[in-house]
Formats: C-alpha cells, sequence, structure tokens
C-alpha cells in the first residue's frame, strides 16, 4: 500500500496512537527523573480521577526515533536512508566518531559547534549569521536544515549559538511522541546487594550487605501517542519531494521503533497490543507498513537530491579539536 497523499493534504496534524504491554509478566519500569523520581499525575476520567504514570518522554522519544536510523556497524545510516544529509564528526581517539543524529541536541552539539574545526558553523554563518536584528528567516533554517541534517526538520533544533543571530534560530518538532500508563499501581519490591565476605563492611566503600528499595508498576494500559505537525512540515520550503519524504521518514520511524526500539529499560520491556491506530484523520488514512515505506524512502530521497533540497555530498564530514 502507497502512502495515500490525498488524505493527508487538508490535514493538520496526523496522530497516532499504539497500545502496548509489557512482554513478559505485568510490571514495568517507567522514566524517572533526578529531582522528582517517577512522573505521577491524575488524569480526569469517567468515574473521577485516573492515576497516571509518564512511561516515556517526549525528549526521550525523539532520541529514540532518531536511533532506528542509525546503523551501529557501519558507523552510518541504515541502508534504506542513504543519501539523507547529516553530519559526521571524528573524534580525538582513533576510530570514534559521532553524528548530528545520535547526538541529543543534533546540529547544536558541542562536537559540532564547538569544535576547531569550523567546517559546519562556517556553513551555518553563511547562511544565518546576518540576522542580528529583527526577525530570524525560518524558512532559510528549514532550507539550510535540509541540505546539512533533514533529521532535524522533524525533531527540532535550537542553534544556541550567539554567532548565528545571538542564538535565536530555533525549530519545534515537527514530530513528537511520549507513552503514558493508565490506572497504574505501584508494585514494590527490593532486595540486597550481599557481601558474604564482610557483610558489615563499610557500605561507603561499597563493602557490606547493601538493602535496597524497588518500585515498579502495574497499569491497566500503556499507550504510546505520536503526533506529526503536518502544517510545519507544509511551512518549510521544499516542495512536494522534501514534504512527502519527511511524512514517510516520520512513519518509517514510528513503524521501526514500535517493532524494533521497545526494550526502553531492564524492566521496560514492551511489546505492540494490537495495531497502529490513526486517530486524526479518523477512518481516512491507513499508515503503510515498514516494507511498503521502505520500498517509497529511496525514490524520495534520490527526488529531493536532484532538485537540490538535499546538500552535495549528502554526508558534511569535519574532526572535533580543541
Amino acid at each position: 500500500m502507497a502512502i495515500q497523499w490525498q488524505q493527508l493534504e487538508e490535514q493538520p496534524r496526523l496522530l497516532l496512537e499504539a497500545q502496548l504491554r509489557p512482554i513478559q509478566g505485568n510490571r514495568f519500569q517507567p522514566t524517572g527523573f533526578p529531582d522528582l523520581g517517577t512522573a505521577k499525575y491524575e488524569a480526569p476520567g469517567a468515574n473521577g480521577k485516573v492515576d497516571m504514570v509518564l512511561v516515556e518522554s517526549a525528549q526521550s522519544m525523539a532520541n529514540r526515533l532518531e536511533a532506528v536510523c542509525w546503523d551501529a556497524g557501519r558507523d552510518t545510516v541504515v541502508d534504506v536512508l542513504d543519501g539523507m544529509p547529516y553530519v559526521h564528526v571524528d573524534l580525538w581517539e582513533q576510530g570514534q566518531t559521532t553524528n548530528s543524529i545520535i547526538e541529543p541536541h543534533r546540529l547544536n552539539s558541542p562536537y559540532i559547534l564547538e569544535s576547531d574545526d569550523t567546517t559546519v558553523l562556517d556553513k551555518l554563518k553563511l547562511r544565518l549569521a546576518d540576522r542580528e536584528r529583527g526577525q530570524v528567516d525560518l524558512q532559510e533554517l528549514a532550507r539550510v536544515l535540509a541540505e546539512m541534517d533533514a533529521n532535524s526538520l522533524l525533531h527540532g533544533v535550537f542553534l544556541a549559538k550567539r554567532d548565528l543571530a545571538g542564538g535565536r534560530y530555533r525549530l519545534p518538532r515537527a514530530l513528537s511522541a511520549f507513552i503514558e500508563a493508565t490506572r497504574v499501581a505501584p508494585a514494590d519490591s527490593g532486595g540486597v546487594k550481599n557481601d558474604p565476605v564482610d557483610p558489615r563492611g563499610d557500605r561507603n566503600k561499597g563493602f557490606g550487605n547493601v538493602p535496597f528499595h524497588r518500585t515498579e508498576y502495574t497499569a491497566e494500559g500503556i499507550t504510546a501517542f505520536f503526533n506529526l505537525d503536518l502544517a510545519q512540515i507544509r511551512a518549510y520550503p521544499l516542495g512536494t519531494a522534501g514534504e512527502r519524504f519527511l511524512i514517510a521518514l516520520a512513519l518509517w520511524k514510528i513503524r521501526k521503533f514500535l517493532e524494533t526500539g521497545l526494550r526502553l529499560r531492564t524492566a521496560c520491556d514492551l511489546v505492540m497490543d494490537g495495531e497502529l491506530t490513526v486517530t486524526r484523520p479518523a477512518d481516512a488514512f491507513s499508515v503503510p507498513s515498514t516494507a511498503e515505506l521502505e520500498t517509497e524512502l529511496p525514490a524520495l530521497i534520490a527526488a529531493c537530491a536532484s532538485e537540490g533540497i538535499f546538500g552535495e555530498p549528502p554526508v558534511t564530514r569535519m574532526t572535533f579539536k580543541r
């Protein structure tokens, strides 16, 4: 099934949901934050408030959706995305690298913008640095990102560099996602780190028996939510080829994450429970399978390259030097 482009033409958003469950048993470990632990909250329900937990945050989901694009064994994008622009960085240790796809802040990575190798910074300055006053040109930013790091057009970027219009270039996420669990209950357990040699040893140095507490959760339902901002993508000055590539890439990322990326933590290994559901536009659009999307993506990448939307060569190479 090809992508039903006509079903998306007048839609501002594409909203998707997937029901999940633990792959074994009933317990799962939600994400935690250093200053508050588990994100627990209440939501309105038909018969009163419902206890909820955030299983995976929007910022973490962005990183996970990017991770499916990368082939660590080849140190490049997966085969189906060959030709998609990104920035490759050789690090100080021979053989070690990073890149704008796996870096948490994409092009705003210090390994890209704070290097003595100013290959990328100079290109950005050439195109974006003449806006010290007045509104920044986000359409020009979109063109630059398409040429250098197309992935950022989906997951957003904040170029917090004074040299670039005083650090005012920001592009919000066009693809956002999160996972939450409904009607949760804590599942408390614990254990002991045993020291059979010296049970009463100094715990501060790692000796002795150390008991610990652990809280996991059970839930009536776990749902992954995906929001693709079609209006934002259409606002990019990239033409039909660029627009269709970004939509197809977003759908492929979602499919691949749900198939291969649901082992979020050791104690949070999930699996889809049913099918990926379109909630908007309801009954008007079906998401193609991973295989079908992988059939379309190479042609869309080739179209973007031939129309000059992507840079040539697509991979910008630099070295991190300090």
